[in-house]
Order: structure tokens, then C-alpha cells, then sequence
């Protein structure tokens, strides 16, 4: 069923454009959702407060470009980090959620107690035998993972999960942008009973970011 009747979505719900209801709806009737859409769009939002309403335990996979580049720089591996959870960080805000709290940390008592969201960079769950249960799970900047990477991921979810792919074809930061297995598996999946396939195109930061988001390579 799609966005339970007369739910506000933590105040978002009055301001759905036809697309995001779109795909805050499929987020609710299907397995798979993948979102094909520019940055400023609300799609990391959108997917994040879906998640708080479905109520299982929130899987975050991110995916650092320069993340070879992670073991030369100080800090911890944590820290190192961080500047990839800004979308995360900005969403939960956005829902009233404290970030610190809710996001899992072993360093930190509270969050280890209450903690029911768990951030992943995209190497660290490819571990021989992971399995993904009755979780929902964000895969976040997709166009930035290879078809191998992909494939790794989503052959260790369960049909009781709830998956948001969020990404644009056009923002791929890898070397290579050929090899981006994003564009290949929203063909894979396009025909699917379980998965539904949006875009969304009005920039909410504005006029400025939606100009500059029209340049061309």
C-alpha cells in the first residue's frame, strides 16, 4: 500500500510534487525503488523518512570515491568518514531525528544503547557471507559504484527488505564513468514486479543550484 492515508511524512507529505509521491508511494508498495535524479531534489530526504515510518532497522551504504585515499589521511576511520554522511546527517535533522543518537557507534554509549541505524562504506559490507534482513536499506550515490560493486551488495538482501537506490547518471565521479553499473541495473530491474523506477526533476535548493546543474561536460 502506498503512504498510509492522512500521514504527514514529518510535514513533507502537503508539499509532494506528483513525482516525489511517486516515489515516496513505491518506496511503500515495492521492494525496490530506484530513483534516477539530479542533487537537490529531496531524494535522500524522502528515502530516509520512509524509512523512520516502515520502523525497521535502517542500513545506510554510502559510496566514498576517494575512498583509497581514506587509509593516508589522519584520523580515524570514522572521521575519515563523516564527510560522506552529510546527506544522512541533513535528512535525519530534517525528521527531528538527533544524528548522534540514532546512528550506531560503538564509541558512543548512547548510541550504542539506542542506536538503530547502521552506515556502511560501500568495501566494508562486502564481506564474505553478510546477509541483509528485514531492513531497510539506502544505497546512496549509486551512479558511483561499478556493476561488480552492485552486485556484491544486492545479492546479500532478503526479500523481507525494503531497498532505496539513489543516484544520477549524469553525476558519476568514478575514473571511468563507463564502468558506473548504475544505468545498467535501472535496465536489469526495469521490468520487475518488485520495483518501480522514478525521476525527479525540480531542485528544491533553488534557482542558482538548478542553473548550474544544467552544465554540460
Amino acid at each position: 500500500m502506498p503512504l498510509p492515508e492522512h500521514n504527514l511524512l514529518f510535514g513533507f507529505e502537503p508539499k509532494l510534487t506528483d513525482e516525489q509521491r511517486e516515489y515516496v508511494d513505491s518506496i511503500f508498495d515495492n521492494q525496490l525503488t530506484i530513483v534516477n535524479a539530479k542533487s537537490g531534489t529531496g531524494k535522500t530526504t524522502l528515502a530516509v523518512a520512509c524509512a523512520k515510518l516502515i520502523g525497521k532497522p535502517l542500513i545506510y551504504v554510502f559510496s566514498p570515491v576517494q575512498e583509497k585515499a581514506m587509509g593516508f589521511r589522519p584520523g580515524t576511520q570514522q572521521a575519515k568518514e563523516k564527510e560522506y554522511l552529510q546527506p544522512l546527517v541533513d535528512a535525519l535533522l530534517k525528521i527531528n531525528e538527533v544524528p548522534a543518537r540514532v546512528v550506531f557507534d560503538e564509541e558512543n554509549v548512547d548510541a550504542l544503547k539506542a542506536g538503530h541505524i547502521w552506515v556502511y562504506p560501500k568495501s566494508h559490507i562486502f564481506a564474505r557471507g553478510t546477509n541483509i534482513e528485514d531492513c531497510t536499506v539506502i544505497i546512496d550515490e549509486v551512479q558511483n559504484y561499478t556493476r561488480s560493486e552492485l552486485k556484491k551488495l544486492l545479492t546479500r538482501i532478503h526479500d523481507n527488505c525494503t531497498v532505496i537506490m539513489i543516484g544520477h547518471v549524469g553525476q558519476i565521479d568514478l575514473d571511468r564513468p563507463e564502468k558506473s553499473g548504475f544505468a545498467p541495473y535501472i535496465e536489469h530491474f526495469r521490468n520487475e514486479p518488485y520495483c518501480r523506477i522514478v525521476e525527479l526533476s525540480v531542485n528544491f535548493r533553488g534557482k542558482l543550484a538548478q542553473k548550474a546543474d544544467e552544465l554540460s561536460w
